[in-house]
Protein backbone atom coordinates (compact mmCIF):
# COMPACT_ATOMS: atom_id res chain seq x y z
CA UNK A 1 0.00 0.00 0.00
CA UNK A 2 3.08 2.48 0.80
CA UNK A 3 4.89 1.01 -2.53
CA UNK A 4 1.34 2.12 -4.04
CA UNK A 5 1.30 5.54 -2.80
CA UNK A 6 4.90 6.46 -3.44
CA UNK A 7 4.23 5.20 -6.70
CA UNK A 8 1.40 7.53 -7.55
CA UNK A 9 3.66 10.88 -5.87
CA UNK A 10 5.97 10.15 -8.44
CA UNK A 11 3.55 9.97 -11.32
CA UNK A 12 2.16 12.86 -10.33
CA UNK A 13 5.60 14.89 -10.13
CA UNK A 14 6.28 13.69 -13.46
CA UNK A 15 2.84 15.19 -14.78
CA UNK A 16 3.22 18.39 -12.97
CA UNK A 17 6.68 18.72 -14.17
CA UNK A 18 5.11 18.20 -18.20
CA UNK A 19 2.66 20.45 -17.16
CA UNK A 20 4.64 23.24 -16.34
CA UNK A 21 7.02 22.19 -19.02
CA UNK A 22 4.52 22.52 -21.82
CA UNK A 23 3.25 25.92 -20.15
CA UNK A 24 6.57 27.19 -20.71
CA UNK A 25 6.34 26.61 -24.14
CA UNK A 26 3.40 28.37 -24.73
CA UNK A 27 4.97 31.39 -23.14
CA UNK A 28 8.09 31.06 -25.24
CA UNK A 29 5.56 30.82 -28.55
CA UNK A 30 3.59 34.41 -27.25
CA UNK A 31 6.13 36.17 -25.98
CA UNK A 32 9.72 34.48 -26.16
CA UNK A 33 10.84 36.65 -29.02
CA UNK A 34 10.76 39.81 -26.72
CA UNK A 35 12.53 38.30 -23.55
CA UNK A 36 15.86 37.21 -22.68
CA UNK A 37 18.09 37.10 -19.59
CA UNK A 38 21.42 38.87 -19.15
CA UNK A 39 24.60 37.29 -20.58
CA UNK A 40 27.32 36.48 -17.64
CA UNK A 41 30.28 36.24 -20.50
CA UNK A 42 30.74 38.42 -23.78
CA UNK A 43 30.75 34.87 -25.44
CA UNK A 44 27.09 34.33 -24.40
CA UNK A 45 26.51 38.32 -24.80
CA UNK A 46 27.21 37.38 -28.47
CA UNK A 47 25.02 34.54 -28.69
CA UNK A 48 21.79 35.74 -26.57
CA UNK A 49 22.70 39.39 -28.83
CA UNK A 50 22.40 37.82 -32.37
CA UNK A 51 19.86 34.76 -31.19
CA UNK A 52 17.54 37.46 -30.17
CA UNK A 53 17.98 39.55 -33.49
CA UNK A 54 17.38 36.57 -35.86
CA UNK A 55 13.94 35.22 -33.82
CA UNK A 56 12.42 39.06 -33.80
CA UNK A 57 11.16 41.27 -36.39
CA UNK A 58 13.61 42.80 -39.00
CA UNK A 59 14.26 46.63 -37.75
CA UNK A 60 14.91 49.67 -40.38
CA UNK A 61 18.72 50.43 -38.70
CA UNK A 62 21.12 48.03 -37.36
CA UNK A 63 24.13 49.40 -35.92
CA UNK A 64 27.15 46.60 -35.62
CA UNK A 65 30.54 47.52 -34.07
CA UNK A 66 32.78 46.65 -31.80
CA UNK A 67 32.30 47.29 -27.40
CA UNK A 68 32.70 50.86 -27.87
CA UNK A 69 29.51 51.04 -29.85
CA UNK A 70 28.01 48.54 -27.72
CA UNK A 71 28.11 51.29 -25.01
CA UNK A 72 25.28 53.30 -27.36
CA UNK A 73 22.03 51.67 -25.50
CA UNK A 74 19.13 50.93 -27.71
CA UNK A 75 16.98 53.23 -25.07
CA UNK A 76 18.91 56.40 -25.94
CA UNK A 77 17.62 56.77 -29.29
CA UNK A 78 14.18 58.16 -30.15
CA UNK A 79 14.17 56.45 -33.87
CA UNK A 80 11.54 53.47 -33.59
CA UNK A 81 12.70 49.58 -34.85
CA UNK A 82 16.69 50.28 -34.35
CA UNK A 83 18.90 47.36 -32.86
CA UNK A 84 22.25 47.70 -31.61
CA UNK A 85 24.19 44.36 -32.70
CA UNK A 86 27.91 45.71 -31.29
CA UNK A 87 29.58 42.85 -29.74
CA UNK A 88 31.68 43.31 -26.59
CA UNK A 89 35.40 41.86 -27.32
CA UNK A 90 34.26 41.86 -31.20
CA UNK A 91 34.28 42.52 -34.47
CA UNK A 92 31.85 44.75 -36.47
CA UNK A 93 32.56 42.06 -39.02
CA UNK A 94 30.71 39.47 -37.72
CA UNK A 95 27.29 41.20 -36.55
CA UNK A 96 27.66 42.52 -40.10
CA UNK A 97 27.90 39.46 -41.97
CA UNK A 98 24.97 37.83 -39.96
CA UNK A 99 22.87 40.85 -40.46
CA UNK A 100 23.09 40.17 -44.86
CA UNK A 101 22.75 36.24 -44.58
CA UNK A 102 19.35 36.94 -42.91
CA UNK A 103 16.47 36.19 -45.11
CA UNK A 104 14.45 39.62 -44.20
CA UNK A 105 17.15 43.12 -44.31
CA UNK A 106 17.19 46.26 -42.69
CA UNK A 107 17.11 49.52 -44.71
CA UNK A 108 19.95 50.89 -43.10
CA UNK A 109 23.34 49.65 -41.96
CA UNK A 110 25.46 51.70 -39.83
CA UNK A 111 29.08 50.32 -39.10
CA UNK A 112 31.78 51.55 -36.84
CA UNK A 113 35.15 51.11 -37.98
CA UNK A 114 37.31 52.00 -34.70
CA UNK A 115 38.26 48.65 -34.28
CA UNK A 116 38.77 46.52 -37.14
CA UNK A 117 42.09 44.81 -35.98
CA UNK A 118 40.19 41.80 -34.67
CA UNK A 119 38.85 38.78 -37.55
CA UNK A 120 34.89 37.99 -37.34
CA UNK A 121 33.97 35.07 -35.33
CA UNK A 122 33.49 32.74 -38.91
CA UNK A 123 31.94 30.08 -36.49
CA UNK A 124 29.49 32.47 -34.92
CA UNK A 125 28.94 33.73 -38.53
CA UNK A 126 28.17 30.02 -39.60
CA UNK A 127 26.08 29.10 -36.68
CA UNK A 128 22.96 32.09 -37.24
CA UNK A 129 23.52 31.68 -40.88
CA UNK A 130 20.16 31.58 -42.95
CA UNK A 131 18.38 33.15 -39.71
CA UNK A 132 19.46 29.92 -37.54
CA UNK A 133 18.84 29.86 -33.88
CA UNK A 134 20.92 28.28 -31.35
CA UNK A 135 19.08 28.81 -28.36
CA UNK A 136 18.80 24.97 -26.83
CA UNK A 137 15.20 24.43 -27.49
CA UNK A 138 14.74 21.98 -24.39
CA UNK A 139 16.08 24.99 -21.61
CA UNK A 140 14.24 27.73 -23.77
CA UNK A 141 10.81 27.52 -21.93
CA UNK A 142 12.29 27.77 -18.73
CA UNK A 143 14.14 30.61 -19.32
CA UNK A 144 11.51 32.66 -21.13
CA UNK A 145 9.77 31.90 -17.59
CA UNK A 146 12.14 32.91 -15.68
CA UNK A 147 12.54 36.02 -17.75
CA UNK A 148 9.04 36.64 -17.71
CA UNK A 149 9.05 36.76 -13.67
CA UNK A 150 11.89 39.21 -13.62
CA UNK A 151 10.10 40.92 -16.23
CA UNK A 152 6.98 41.30 -13.59
CA UNK A 153 9.32 42.22 -10.95
CA UNK A 154 11.26 44.58 -12.33
CA UNK A 155 9.03 46.30 -15.28
CA UNK A 156 11.46 48.23 -17.72
CA UNK A 157 10.88 52.06 -17.90
CA UNK A 158 8.77 53.68 -20.69
CA UNK A 159 10.14 55.34 -23.35
CA UNK A 160 9.08 58.90 -21.59
CA UNK A 161 10.76 57.83 -18.31
CA UNK A 162 14.21 57.00 -20.54
CA UNK A 163 13.74 60.34 -22.04
CA UNK A 164 13.32 62.35 -18.78
CA UNK A 165 16.15 60.28 -17.19
CA UNK A 166 18.13 61.69 -20.22
CA UNK A 167 17.10 65.26 -20.13
CA UNK A 168 17.91 64.93 -17.10
CA UNK A 169 21.67 63.43 -17.02
CA UNK A 170 22.27 66.01 -20.47
CA UNK A 171 21.28 69.09 -18.79
CA UNK A 172 24.09 68.40 -16.22
CA UNK A 173 27.56 69.43 -17.29
CA UNK A 174 30.15 66.03 -18.40
CA UNK A 175 31.22 64.48 -14.88
CA UNK A 176 34.87 65.24 -14.65
CA UNK A 177 37.29 62.14 -13.34
CA UNK A 178 40.49 61.30 -12.82
CA UNK A 179 41.18 57.73 -15.04
CA UNK A 180 44.60 59.06 -16.40
CA UNK A 181 45.59 55.35 -15.48
CA UNK A 182 43.16 53.68 -17.58
CA UNK A 183 44.26 56.50 -20.16
CA UNK A 184 48.64 55.55 -20.33
CA UNK A 185 47.35 51.84 -19.87
CA UNK A 186 45.42 52.27 -23.28
CA UNK A 187 48.23 54.54 -25.17
CA UNK A 188 50.19 51.04 -24.39
CA UNK A 189 48.17 48.82 -25.55
CA UNK A 190 47.56 51.20 -28.55
CA UNK A 191 51.49 51.52 -29.85
CA UNK A 192 51.45 48.95 -32.67
CA UNK A 193 51.09 48.42 -36.15
CA UNK A 194 48.01 46.54 -36.88
CA UNK A 195 48.50 46.84 -40.58
CA UNK A 196 48.01 43.68 -42.21
CA UNK A 197 45.07 42.61 -39.41
CA UNK A 198 43.19 46.09 -40.72
CA UNK A 199 44.26 46.02 -44.37
CA UNK A 200 42.28 42.03 -44.65
CA UNK A 201 39.39 43.37 -42.63
CA UNK A 202 38.75 46.72 -44.68
CA UNK A 203 39.13 44.39 -47.98
CA UNK A 204 36.32 42.37 -46.05
CA UNK A 205 34.67 45.27 -45.04
CA UNK A 206 34.12 46.75 -48.88
CA UNK A 207 32.88 43.38 -49.96
CA UNK A 208 30.25 43.18 -47.41
CA UNK A 209 28.95 46.84 -48.29
CA UNK A 210 28.94 46.17 -51.85
CA UNK A 211 27.13 43.37 -51.05
CA UNK A 212 24.51 45.37 -49.22
CA UNK A 213 23.89 47.68 -51.44
CA UNK A 214 22.96 44.84 -54.21
CA UNK A 215 20.73 43.79 -51.81
CA UNK A 216 19.34 47.16 -51.48
CA UNK A 217 20.49 48.03 -48.16
CA UNK A 218 22.38 51.70 -47.91
CA UNK A 219 25.28 51.17 -45.69
CA UNK A 220 27.01 53.67 -44.08
CA UNK A 221 30.38 53.55 -41.95
CA UNK A 222 30.86 55.92 -38.67
CA UNK A 223 34.16 56.42 -36.38
CA UNK A 224 33.49 56.73 -32.36
CA UNK A 225 35.51 59.90 -30.81
CA UNK A 226 38.32 58.95 -28.38
CA UNK A 227 40.50 61.16 -25.94
CA UNK A 228 43.19 62.92 -27.82
CA UNK A 229 46.12 60.65 -26.96
CA UNK A 230 44.51 57.91 -27.37
CA UNK A 231 43.39 59.50 -31.14
CA UNK A 232 47.17 59.76 -31.28
CA UNK A 233 48.40 56.45 -31.20
CA UNK A 234 49.96 54.03 -34.08
CA UNK A 235 47.08 51.86 -33.80
CA UNK A 236 44.50 54.54 -34.06
CA UNK A 237 45.99 56.36 -36.50
CA UNK A 238 47.30 53.33 -38.75
CA UNK A 239 43.40 52.20 -39.02
CA UNK A 240 41.99 55.34 -39.69
CA UNK A 241 44.61 56.37 -42.03
CA UNK A 242 43.75 52.60 -44.24
CA UNK A 243 39.59 52.65 -43.61
CA UNK A 244 39.84 56.61 -44.96
CA UNK A 245 42.13 55.54 -47.83
CA UNK A 246 39.84 52.60 -48.66
CA UNK A 247 36.26 54.39 -48.21
CA UNK A 248 37.62 58.26 -49.34
CA UNK A 249 33.74 59.08 -50.48
CA UNK A 250 32.32 61.34 -47.38
CA UNK A 251 28.78 60.07 -48.40
CA UNK A 252 29.40 57.02 -47.30
CA UNK A 253 30.21 58.14 -44.09
CA UNK A 254 27.92 59.02 -41.04
CA UNK A 255 29.21 61.90 -39.16
CA UNK A 256 29.06 62.57 -35.38
CA UNK A 257 28.73 65.97 -34.04
CA UNK A 258 28.95 65.29 -30.43
CA UNK A 259 30.98 68.36 -29.11
CA UNK A 260 34.44 66.42 -28.22
CA UNK A 261 34.95 69.02 -24.84
CA UNK A 262 31.22 67.34 -23.51
CA UNK A 263 32.78 64.09 -23.92
CA UNK A 264 34.13 61.52 -21.63
CA UNK A 265 35.67 57.95 -20.90
CA UNK A 266 35.58 55.27 -18.39
CA UNK A 267 38.76 53.90 -18.96
CA UNK A 268 39.93 56.20 -22.06
CA UNK A 269 38.09 54.43 -24.55
CA UNK A 270 34.57 53.52 -23.64
CA UNK A 271 31.98 56.36 -23.58
CA UNK A 272 30.76 56.93 -20.03
CA UNK A 273 26.60 56.86 -19.95
CA UNK A 274 26.26 60.55 -20.30
CA UNK A 275 28.77 60.93 -23.56
CA UNK A 276 27.18 57.47 -24.56
CA UNK A 277 23.40 59.50 -24.78
CA UNK A 278 25.35 62.49 -26.53
CA UNK A 279 27.09 60.11 -29.10
CA UNK A 280 23.14 58.38 -29.65
CA UNK A 281 21.49 61.46 -30.24
CA UNK A 282 23.61 62.70 -32.54
CA UNK A 283 23.52 59.54 -34.84
CA UNK A 284 19.55 60.40 -34.21
CA UNK A 285 19.59 63.39 -35.84
CA UNK A 286 20.64 62.02 -38.96
CA UNK A 287 18.70 58.72 -38.90
CA UNK A 288 15.34 60.10 -39.61
CA UNK A 289 16.64 62.04 -42.82
CA UNK A 290 18.58 59.35 -43.81
CA UNK A 291 15.46 56.27 -43.68
CA UNK A 292 13.32 59.41 -45.81
CA UNK A 293 15.79 59.36 -48.37
CA UNK A 294 15.63 55.55 -48.60
CA UNK A 295 12.26 55.32 -48.41
CA UNK A 296 12.14 57.95 -51.54
CA UNK A 297 14.88 55.67 -53.83
CA UNK A 298 13.59 54.77 -56.87
CA UNK A 299 15.97 52.57 -57.89
CA UNK A 300 16.77 49.76 -54.66
CA UNK A 301 20.15 49.69 -54.00
CA UNK A 302 21.42 53.02 -55.09
CA UNK A 303 22.25 55.97 -52.43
Amino acid sequence: MEQRSSLSWIVKCGLSGAAVLLACGAATAWVGGSLQLPATTTRDGTLITLNRYVQESVPDVVLVGSSLTYRLNEEYFATPKLRNLALAGGSPLTGLEVVLDQPRLPKLLLIETNVLSRAPDDAVIARFGRGQSVAPRFFRPIRVAVAAYENRLHAPLTHKQIVDTMDRLLGQPPRDFDNSVYVDRAVRQYDEDPSVAVQANVERLAALMERARALGVRALLFELPLPKRVEATRTVQITRSLVHGRFADPRLWLPIDAGLSELRWLDGVHLDERSAMLVSRSIDTSLGRLLGQIQGQIPSGKS
